[in-house]
């Protein structure tokens, strides 16, 4: 079965998942990361199958895709082909799929100077969309410290005026724990202002 997001069209199973790999609650933060990602580099971290990285490969010029299930890799390298051949993607936009794990991924290039110019160019929009950290009120705290690891290397990784699109699906993280990791993790960095432009 297929179904459309915004523009790109994913396909589902239905009978034999216990996921369908469509997570209608993200649409329109797909929606505007598509509209963040005109003209831009993108780099879509816990891609999964890849809705906020086909999303924004309808306007970007590269998206790079990060996942640590290779399964899932090879559904999303799918879907980009689906969507190049059905025209929501122009097929001349580069999507490449890395396996490895966001938690790792991200701080081991966060200082590396060469991996902008390993991968031709600097990332202007990052897209965080982490498994949940935690799964019960006790371990908020550690799931705060992990969206503060992760949003700092994204944004050290980052341009100056380039986009951070991070989000949360654990149940017990709230918006003002999010908002404090986020916070925490600008503190940590010398000479770097962020400024909220979505909250969704």
């Amino acid at each position: 079965m297929r179904a459309q997001e915004n523009d790109p069209t994913f396909t589902i199973n239905i009978g034999n998942s216990r996921k369908t790999s469509c997570f209608l609650n993200q649409k329109y933060n797909c929606r505007v990361v598509r509209y963040l990602a005109q003209g831009r580099r993108v780099l879509d971290c816990s891609c999964h199958v890849g809705p906020f990285g086909l999303n924004a490969a309808g306007d970007a010029t590269y998206v790079r895709g990060v996942d640590i299930s290779d399964i899932t890799l090879e559904l999303a390298q799918n879907k980009a082909r689906l969507n190049k051949e059905n025209g929501s993607v122009d097929p001349k936009t580069p999507i490449d799929f890395t396996c490895a794990d966001t938690v790792d991924y991200l701080p081991k290039h966060a200082h590396d100077r060469d991996f902008p110019r390993a991968e031709s160019g600097p990332f202007d929009l990052i897209s965080l969309d982490p498994p949940a950290f935690t799964k019960s009120k006790g371990s908020l705290n550690h799931a705060k410290k992990g969206y503060e690891e992760i949003d700092e290397a994204a944004v050290h990784l980052l341009p100056c005026g380039g986009y951070l699109a991070t989000c949360s699906c654990s149940h017990f993280t709230t918006q003002e724990l999010l908002s404090e990791a986020i916070q925490t993790a600008a503190h940590h960095m010398k000479n770097v202002r962020l400024r909220q432009i979505e909250l969704r």
